[in-house]
C-alpha cells in the first residue's frame, strides 16, 4: 500500500500537465492583492483620467 502511494506522489511531482494552471492562479491572485492594496490610489488615477478626457472632449466640441 505505501509503496502505491509512494509510486503516485513521485508521478504527481514529476508531471507537470497542470503547472500552467497553478501559475496563472498564483498570477490572478497577486493581481488582486495588489488591487486591494492600492484600490484608492488606483480610484483616484482612474477619476483624473476619466476628469480629463471629459475636459479634453468638451474641447473638441467647443
Amino acid at each position: 500500500m505505501m509503496t502505491l502511494i509512494k509510486e503516485g506522489a513521485v508521478r504527481l511531482w514529476k508531471e507537470d500537465e497542470g503547472l500552467g494552471t497553478l501559475e496563472m492562479i498564483m498570477i490572478i491572485a497577486v493581481l488582486i492583492a495588489v488591487v486591494l492594496v492600492f484600490r484608492e490610489e488606483i480610484v483616484k488615477v482612474v477619476k483624473a483620467l476619466i476628469s480629463t478626457a471629459g475636459s479634453k472632449s468638451q474641447e473638441v466640441f467647443e
